[in-house]
């Protein structure tokens, strides 16, 4: 199959399953007599179970790590194990830190209970007697920041 049906298929996008292949997550495709990536069944494999581990918030390196695993069937799992006791654990990190955000958007928006001229909405006075206040560092693990572009 060419690129967009592979793309139709797992509802995935062209340009992602590229970077995949840029990434080396996917293997490259065979090409055609006139140059067009032709891509079989284990790519259609491949692509399902990247985009299930995206599904699961999992980075790129922990993704390449579980397919090292999957492509050596033979080899013990434990280290697959760790990486998921690990990936649970940055995940329960970043609800704590979803839970404290919102309490603080909650205190923030019990400042302003209804509707007045913008210049006396609690609201803005506490963000603007805040502002230049150096942001609250995200403990955030590589891959995981800023989603990318090419989430799953």
């Amino acid at each position: 199959m060419r690129i967009g049906e592979l793309a139709k298929t797992t509802g995935c996008q062209v340009e992602t399953i590229r970077y995949y292949e840029r990434e080396a997550l996917l293997p490259e495709p065979d090409r055609s007599g006139g140059n067009y990536r032709r891509y079989g069944e284990e790519h259609l494999e491949r692509l399902r179970f990247i985009r299930h581990c995206r599904s699961l918030a999992m980075s790129l390196e922990e993704i390449r790590l579980l397919l090292q695993f999957r492509d050596a069937p033979e080899d013990k799992c434990d280290e697959v194990n760790s990486l998921l006791d690990e990936h649970i654990g940055h995940i329960a990190d970043r609800i704590a830190e979803l839970r404290a955000l919102e309490k603080q958007l909650r205190a923030l928006r019990s400042l302003c209970r209804s509707a007045q001229a913008a210049k006396d909405c609690g609201i803005l006075k506490e963000l603007a007697a805040t502002e230049g206040t150096k942001p609250r560092r995200r403990n955030v693990r590589r891959g995981h920041g800023n989603l990318d572009a090419h989430r799953a």
